[in-house]
């Protein structure tokens, strides 16, 4: 199944019935008055978190949504029946924005909760409505309301506690299927991660939900690389844990740092307002471990870190520890 995490669709909620021009027409009752009944009420457009969810693919070939109209009146005072309500199943952190201004319209975060997008409009009015003391026959009716039009963009921002920030290969993938129950996908080239995937961590009586974010490259905030489109999906994490790779053969473990701190400060600077943490990982091919640790920690001093920690994902060594830090630090 193809990961999609943007959508631009319309959405027309259902048209009000009109209302029914009727007169009552029965044997022996030859001046029957108005018996024209209303319109029932259009279809409205719900949007309801669905925790099973995690893209947007139903929505990837939908150019317009458009729920039921309501059916017309009748005569003998009958009400037309009520548009259907048309609910629409979205995965949680599905925003809703406007095309043209991008402006948000709803935030679709809470589970099994019902959004109203766009409601129906209100059924017309039969001549019997019309009946006064002055107007015994009216020949007077409503049509229905139009139902709102709305023209939307679709945006998944992913919900998780922790957001894993780390260049293609430092082994977030392997580090999420190591705590978790995750299985992402694992290889030694660049993106093995293609889309953003969440792992719960029990942490004592509760959980911690882990984000592993598709690989970040420099300039990925100006678009080079997968970055600028799944950055977003760090915006609603609580901390960030930065996982380092200290047998990357290009960039230095500092290098590594202030590039991923500098694309997040370019993409979004209130990110680096979060807890972050840094973990260097591969702890297990490391030969002077204290070395590299106090070299780095002379050079991130001034920046305010909320913890440093040396782990191997494949061995989970100093992992435990890791984890106990970083949940205590929302907690």
């Amino acid at each position: 199944m193809n990961y999609i995490d943007e959508a631009l669709i319309e959405l027309r909620a259902g048209n009000g019935g009109s209302g029914c021009l009727s007169f009552r027409r029965e044997k022996y009752i030859p001046r029957g008055g108005p018996d024209g009944g209303d319109g029932g009420r259009g279809g409205n457009i719900v949007f309801q978190v669905d925790a099973s969810i995690n893209t947007l693919t139903d929505f990837h070939h939908k150019k317009v949504i458009q729920a039921q109209n309501g059916r017309p009146g009748a005569g003998k005072n009958r009400t037309g029946a009520d548009g259907t309500d048309l609910i629409l199943k979205v995965p949680a952190g599905t925003m809703v924005l406007d095309q043209a201004t991008n402006n948000l319209i709803q935030d679709c975060s809470e589970p099994d909760k019902q959004y109203t997008l766009a409601k129906g409009g209100e059924g017309g009015l039969g001549n019997t409505r019309f009946k006064s003391s002055t107007n015994q026959a009216p020949r007077k009716i409503t049509k229905g309301e139009d139902g709102e039009q709305l023209f939307i963009k679709l945006e998944l921002q992913s919900l998780a506690d922790v957001g894993l920030v780390g260049f293609p290969n430092a082994g977030k993938s392997t580090f999420l299927s190591s705590v978790s129950a995750a299985r992402p996908k694992i290889g030694d080239y660049p993106f093995t991660t293609l889309r953003p995937n969440l792992g719960t961590v029990k942490m004592g009586y509760g959980t911690m939900v882990i984000a592993d974010i598709p690989g970040i490259i420099e300039g990925a905030s100006d678009g080079l690389g997968l970055g600028l489109r799944f950055l977003k999906h760090i915006s609603r994490t609580k901390s960030l844990l930065f996982l380092l790779d200290p047998i990357n053969p290009e960039m230095s473990l500092i290098q590594q740092f202030e590039s991923l701190m500098g694309e997040l400060k370019k993409y979004d600077s209130t990110l680096l307002e979060k807890n972050l943490f840094v973990a260097i990982n591969k702890s297990d091919v490391i030969s002077e471990p204290d070395v590299l640790m106090k070299e780095f920690t002379k050079r991130v001093k001034p920046i305010s870190l909320k913890g440093l920690h040396l782990i191997s994902a494949i061995t989970t060594e100093g992992v435990k520890e890791l984890l106990e830090k970083v949940y205590s630090s929302f907690n």
